[in-house]
């Protein structure tokens, strides 16, 4: 019945057949340009928390680093970095959540990798370059396309429309050899209907922490026709990275004398990976009240990384013992690939009705994915049996998304708009593999979903809004907790309730929003430390949770040359109970904690940050950005033992404006990040372990000693202290 109904609105779009009123003009082309995001975005009249950042703000901090970073002065946002300097691997958390619980869509087509439910950005780099606007939805938001919104959703458009012809190039050095080059081009609109667009971009870097270089290529195409009341509009944007790994973190005993230590030495301990993704969008305006956006697309990722292992059991990699004289060889060393190759592929569509008294939309998504997660040994010291790429393990995954949902926002009165959201989601996923013992068959999973919203917006006058909602939300486990777990012992899919109210004051030249957020959570995945009945560590379903917390946001006009923004997130973050198992390497089993009322991993109660602007004149102008993350906790125990830092960060941009006669375009500009030398930690991780014959000072240096009486094994991840980055833009 579900994919009957699909089917039938997708035959009702083209079955409609209203003469839309011929018009050429460049403002209908680019509105109806952006007809491929609306479906997805919250607007003034919506009853949710959202951010949107602007194509100019984009470029005025697109100096190299991740996008995650551009991003980091919005609120309640944390930003990580592998190698510390904001290049290669990074992250963000939004109220707390992870990035499997943000929702990330380009043109509304889901990019979350289906699997993981994560977004890799560094398989997209400078990505921020080609990009209009961005909008961020905090909590539920409003219904969109691929992985469940439970945090946050961060919705990309695109470039637009460019009318005239362009070539411009962004060339940027720094610390750590940073160094990025590209070349933007278009070729304006041709005979008033076709328009061409392309970058080709080049970044690399050492990292911040030792060999944690980053070597980065990505393209980005497109091609649109306009027609009198349609767009055509194709997509291709492809990213290649190769990073070396720096995923072990820091050791604790090193972050005051050797902050930039990685455990890792093998030349080629990297992780190398390409993904390419392909979209066409056909949005056309059926009349002055109705349009349409249709989209297929298609990604193909393909990659690997490899590393070193010493002392490895033959056994575990389907290898027999080798023999030599009277001497029985159980163990070698090895370098291994561990690779994933996928393709994602779907449609997605919408139908958008506006009048005076009420904004409908009807969409949805039909997509699939089929994923091969294999391993090969391309060294051993002892092969025995085995072949050069050795196949170790396979795993072959499918999965299928299909989404439906209706939206609208209707004029109750002159005042009043009411806000309804109802979404069915079903999700089938079908994996195998011989990397776990005893579950080489095919299992299946499938879940049937449905998320309603609704609330109002009050507008009090022209200057005051009001709003309120209530969300839920649901969300299925990843594929480590389906594929590292059997039948017997799999989680349970998630439950949020998201009730958000909030108020809005704006006039010309002073802007404040107050929003508070209960997230109530019914069966959160967390980590316990449990080992399940096939021996791994997954997540296990905790019954009841919550993050409270309000977000303070405004920005005011101090004068004709200084302006204020800024925005504080304070929040509680609470388990109520749970069990915490501890590995005990004297007997082989598990020790059990009991905790109540201790604060979620990585959720800080206070997280706020400033930009004063100063314009020196038109041309030229100061930036002094702030950024305070409060203390936070590794694990959900609320130890002191198992805690990072609260830290203070504050960054410098000078950009200048050139008047040249050659170029159209030309800026300089230089942001120094951490101006004050701060040493701070963003990120870590933890395994907890008890001991009694355990002697620290023979083993891993990753390993203390815990009040507890217990033994921590952990790594962090510091930031880079002062370091700079100095950008050259020029354009024809």
């Amino acid at each position: 019945m579900f994919k009957k109904i699909q089917i039938l609105l997708i035959l009702n779009f083209f079955a409609l057949n209203i003469i839309a009123q011929e018009s050429d003009s460049i403002t209908f082309k680019k509105n109806l340009d952006e007809v491929s995001v609306n479906a997805l975005r919250a607007n003034e009249k919506t009853p949710i928390a959202f951010t949107n950042i602007s194509k100019s703000e984009i470029k005025k901090s697109n100096l190299g680093q991740d996008l995650t970073y551009l991003i980091s002065l919005t609120p309640s946002v944390v930003t990580t970095s592998d190698a510390g300097a904001g290049i290669g691997y990074t992250g963000l958390r939004v109220r707390g959540t992870d990035p499997s619980r943000i929702n990330v869509t380009i043109n509304g087509i889901p990019i979350n990798d289906s699997e993981s439910q994560g977004v890799w950005w560094v398989n997209m780099p400078d990505f921020a370059s080609s990009l209009d606007n961005i909008q961020i939805q905090r909590g539920v938001g409003t219904s969109t396309n691929g992985a469940a919104a439970f945090g946050a959703s961060i919705n990309l458009k695109t470039m637009g429309l460019n009318q005239k012809a362009y070539t411009i190039t962004n060339n940027s050095v720094g610390s750590f050899n940073t160094l990025k080059n590209n070349i933007e081009f278009g070729s304006g609109l041709l005979n008033n209907k076709f328009t061409f667009d392309g970058r080709l971009s080049k970044i690399s870097s050492d990292g911040y922490i030792d060999r944690a270089s980053s070597d980065l290529k990505s393209l980005y195409l497109q091609g649109a026709y306009f027609g009198k009341k349609s767009v055509l509009k194709a997509i291709v944007f492809s990213g290649q990275e190769r990073t070396y790994q720096a995923w072990n973190g820091v050791p604790q005993r090193y972050l005051d004398t050797n902050r930039t230590f990685n455990s890792y030495t093998y030349e080629n301990e990297v992780d190398n990976y390409n993904q390419t993704h392909y979209q066409l969008h056909y949005n056309e305006q059926l009349n002055s009240k109705t349009n349409i956006h249709l989209a297929t697309h298609y990604t193909h990722g393909e990659g690997y990384y490899e590393n070193e292992k010493l002392n490895q059991d033959l056994a575990d990699y389907g290898l027999s013992n080798v023999l030599i004289g009277n001497d029985t060889i159980s163990s070698t060393d090895l370098v291994r690939r561990k690779w994933l190759n996928n393709d994602f592929g779907g449609i997605t569509y919408s139908i958008n009705h506006k009048n005076d008294f009420i904004n409908l939309v009807i969409g949805g998504a039909n997509n699939v994915y089929s994923g091969q997660h294999y391993g090969n040994v391309i060294w051993a010291q002892y092969m025995s049996n085995g072949l050069f790429n050795h196949e170790y393990y396979k795993n072959i995954a499918t999965k299928y998304d299909n989404n439906l949902f209706i939206k609208s926002n209707f004029q109750a009165s002159e005042k009043t708009s009411l806000f309804l959201d109802l979404q069915s989601r079903n999700i089938e996923y079908e994996f195998n593999g011989n990397d776990i013992e005893g579950n080489s068959g095919t299992q299946e999973v499938s879940l049937e979903f449905f998320n309603p919203k609704f609330g109002l917006s009050h507008k009090m006058n022209e200057e005051q809004l009001f709003y309120g909602s209530f969300a839920v939300a649901n969300k299925e486990p990843n594929r480590s907790d389906y594929v590292e777990s059997s039948p017997n012992s799999r989680p349970l899919h998630e439950t949020l309730y998201d009730t958000e109210i909030g108020f809005k004051y704006s006039t010309s030249d002073f802007r404040f929003n107050a929003n508070a957020y209960i997230m109530n959570y019914d069966n959160q995945l967390i980590k316990t430390g449990e080992i399940n009945d096939v021996g791994y560590f997954t997540s296990e379903n905790v019954k009841s949770s919550f993050r409270r917390g309000i977000e303070l946001e405004g920005s005011v006009l101090l004068s004709k040359k200084l302006a204020w923004a800024a925005n504080m997130t304070l929040s509680e973050n609470k388990i109520d109970s749970f069990i915490q198992y501890i590995d005990s390497w004297d007997t082989g089993g598990q020790e059990e904690v009991i905790y109540t009322n201790t604060d979620l991993a990585f959720s800080p109660s206070i997280i706020w940050a400033s930009q004063l602007t100063y314009n020196f004149e038109d041309n030229l102008s100061l930036d002094f950005i702030t950024k305070y993350v409060g203390e936070q906790f590794i694990d959900n125990s609320s130890s002191n033992d198992r805690k990072l830092d609260d830290y203070l960060v504050n960054n410098l941009r000078v950009t200048y404006d050139l008047k040249s006669k050659i170029f159209n375009y030309a800026r300089i500009s230089l942001q120094i990040n951490n101006l004050f030398d701060e040493e701070y930690v963003s990120n870590a991780w933890i395994y907890r372990f008890v001991s009694d014959g355990y002697d620290p000072s023979e083993d891993d240096h990753y390993v203390t000693q815990g009040s507890d009486g217990g033994y921590n094994m952990a790594g962090y991840f510091p930031e880079a202290t002062r370091n700079y980055l100095v950008g050259l833009t020029l354009g024809f």
